[in-house]
């Protein structure tokens, strides 16, 4: 096995995975801190920092970040989720010490310039401004919501304008120095690396980032309910949610099999029935999302509204069918889907970073693709209908609907059916 471990003593872990036929390398540094960690007045605030901490440092400026590495020809980026956000870099195996330069001092030393601030608000509110014209991205939103009502969970990561203009340079250092301690912190690399000569940079580099570990956030609830708004649309985008299970749960892998057989490819039940045979649609798909403590299971249409009400209640139909009649053709199938893109991931440098990265913030350790595939295997078709058949028994679904007005009631009310009585 090419991955490596080292915890430092500030609790600061560094893992790699050595790929020796590259001459490249992929790195990252990710704090077990996304936008559910936000208290109620930083809506939005971790996306902030993300995108602030490319902007000006006590040494660099701006433009001189994004030089220091195109300079040699490599690039940086970030992206914030709701439970984790991560900074990355990719260079030349040579250039390794000068990206952990850059990634250690975007993080440690950033100034949150006043004028930087403006604009980089700015640029967030258009960003919501363009999330609020995508109406296939908008309803997975008003879905996230629906589903956590009243919690940070529930949130859009990128805030409101209202909320992202009110922040302030002290307010992102209080959120940075309150969540970015060593303990919740990772340093991560994959390709032409060298794990001793990592753990030596990330000693000198991200020894700042001490402290206790960054507080818990509040449990999650699913509370389920619909959210119908009216929109002038050419189409009704709906999706639909239950409460999944954690990444934790020992039936994580039943409950991703069925999903897969349900609505993850050109293969799937609802592809093939919905699309396929009664042409309902365009795009239709099934999803499963875990998280530390809960998980969100749901499935997404765009279709036109005189359509919407009958593609609801083949889609019910199908998601009941398929817990008491998958079979094992469908299975394997799934089963060997999930392989592939397990084995595909091992030949990206960025793919197998993002993997290790994963592992170590919900686990604590990397996880062999052995250890894996064993836990994909061991999936039944008695325990992926298991995993279905408790999907619609934890209790109502979660419902967004955008679109215009005709059907969207009558389709969000077949959509609520989609609970079983547990037995």
């Amino acid at each position: 096995m090419t991955v490596e471990v080292t915890r430092l003593a500030s609790g600061l872990s560094v893992v790699t995975d050595r790929m020796p036929h590259l001459e490249s390398a992929s790195l990252g540094v990710w704090i077990g801190t996304g936008s559910r960690d936000e208290l109620p007045d930083e809506h939005g605030i971790s996306h902030l920092l993300e995108h602030m901490a490319f902007k000006g440092t006590k040494k660099r400026t701006a433009r001189q970040i994004a030089e220091t590495i195109e300079a040699v020809g490599g690039d940086l980026n970030a992206a914030t989720s709701v439970e984790s956000t991560g900074y990355f870099a990719r260079v030349l195996k040579a250039d390794v010490p000068l990206a952990l330069d850059v990634l250690a001092d975007i993080l440690s030393e950033p100034t949150f310039d006043p004028e930087e601030l403006r604009r980089e608000q700015n640029v967030i509110t258009q960003e919501i401004g363009a999330t609020e014209d995508a109406p296939d991205d908008l309803v997975f939103d008003r879905l996230q919501e629906t589903a956590f009502p009243d919690q940070p969970i529930g949130r859009s990561i990128l805030g409101t304008p209202e909320t992202v203009r009110s922040f302030s340079a002290k307010s992102l250092r209080t959120y940075l120095n309150r969540n970015y301690r060593a303990p919740n912190m990772l340093v991560a690399a994959a390709g032409a690396v060298d794990h001793a000569q990592i753990v030596r940079e990330a000693e000198a580099r991200f020894a700042s980032f001490v402290g206790p570990d960054a507080p818990k956030p509040e449990a999650a609830k699913f509370g389920g309910g619909t959210r119908v708004e009216t929109r002038d649309l050419e189409q009704v985008h709906i999706a639909v949610a239950l409460e999944g299970v954690p990444v934790r749960d020992p039936s994580l892998y039943s409950l991703q099999v069925f999903t897969s057989v349900l609505g993850g490819g050109m293969s799937s039940r609802l592809f093939q029935e919905v699309r396929e045979i009664r042409g309902l649609c365009y795009t239709i798909q099934a999803f499963h999302m875990p998280y530390s403590d809960t998980g969100m299971f749901g499935l997404y249409a765009g279709t036109d509204e005189t359509d919407a009400p009958e593609l609801m209640r083949v889609v019910i139909d199908q998601i009941e069918n398929a817990t008491e009649t998958l079979n094992e053709a469908e299975i394997n199938r799934a089963k060997a889907q999930m392989k592939a893109g397990l084995l595909m991931a091992l030949e990206s440098s960025e793919a197998r970073l993002g993997q290790i990265a994963r592992q170590m913030l919900a686990f604590g350790r990397p996880i062999a693709l052995d250890e894996i595939v064993a836990k994909v295997e061991a999936v039944t078709v008695e325990s992926a209908r298991a995993a279905g058949r408790a999907l619609i028994a934890r209790g109502k679904p979660a419902i967004a609907a955008l679109g215009p007005g005709n059907g969207l009631e009558s389709t969000a009310a077949i959509a609520e059916s989609l609970v079983r009585p547990a037995v």
